[in-house]
């Protein structure tokens, strides 16, 4: 009995990371390497247009198929990498730093700057994440810029309340009231004792963010309000392709299906952090 019980857990973790963190972290890394390489492997350049060859669709010379003005479907897609995967990365990143920031601020000080602070991010979290992005976006102005303030500002409210209730948790502990005894400094408490306990919580959060990002940024891209052509974002290329879905469904169906493919990537990956973090929370 005392050997089979702890023995699930063990099983469940070893799962959790060979399945879903290895195919994240696997599907990432082809993505990162499309990022930086991406017009170095691309088999045509990305912004070529001819109009002899506009809406073919997948052949041997296109493997992808060409849009509307004959552009080699395959290799923007490739090139694109860099776009959609850069804002998503940078919003999370500024959204971790903003954030962290404020729940922290919020959950150690306590006081009037908690209920302000908290006030704040209530009020925010009553807009959906897409109507405020739009709203940032509409304003921002529609540029990569203004794509990654939209998803950063979106992204802020949540993991600053997230990080607010794990920083309650922790100020509670006692060797947070041991610093505090022996003179630490609030800023030295919050760095070097309580940010690093809270740092499981925020590193999946913001994995699991960056799926969330991708959806926005595309959704933003294909109302217009993202990255504007020639450059070929993925959400922007689904945007100027809608007019031919039945004409040739092609066109939305390869940036369709890359952007699904990265979400399904930080997705896994945040799950498969999440077991080796917290293998409980998979029982």
């Amino acid at each position: 009995m005392h050997e089979v019980t702890p023995a699930r857990p063990a099983r469940r973790r070893r799962r959790g990371v060979n399945v879903f963190l290895w195919l994240g972290a696997s599907l990432l890394a082809l993505f990162a390497l499309l990022a930086l390489f991406g017009e170095a492997v691309a088999p045509h350049d990305p912004n070529a247009q001819d109009l002899f060859s506009m809406l073919e669709p997948p052949s041997a010379a296109h493997l992808l198929g060409t849009d509307n003005v004959g552009r080699d479907i395959l290799s923007r897609i490739i090139v694109g990498t860099r776009f959609t995967l850069s804002i998503a990365l940078a919003s999370v990143f500024f959204a971790g730093i903003g954030g962290v920031a404020l729940g922290a601020i919020a959950g150690y000080f306590g006081g009037v700057t908690d209920r302000v602070v908290t006030g704040i991010i209530d009020l925010l979290l009553t807009v959906p994440n897409i109507v405020l992005a739009i709203a940032i976006a509409s304003v921002a102005g529609s540029s990569a810029t203004g794509l990654t303030i939209a998803i950063t500002a979106s992204f802020i409210p949540p993991l600053a309340r997230l990080v607010r209730g794990r920083v309650i948790e922790l100020a509670e502990e006692d060797f947070v009231a041991a610093a505090i005894t022996v003179g630490m400094s609030h800023t030295r408490i919050l760095l070097r004792h309580i940010l690093p306990n809270a740092a499981t919580v925020i590193i999946i959060e913001l994995s699991l963010n960056a799926g969330q990002a991708v959806l926005i940024g595309s959704a933003l891209g294909f109302l217009g309000l993202g990255v504007q052509p020639p450059a070929p974002e993925w959400g922007t290329m689904l945007g100027a392709s809608r007019e031919y879905l039945t004409m040739a469904p092609h066109l939305v169906i390869a940036p369709g299906i890359a952007i699904s493919l990265l979400v399904l990537a930080f997705n896994a990956f945040g799950d498969g952090l999440r077991d080796v973090f917290d293998p409980g929370s998979s029982s």
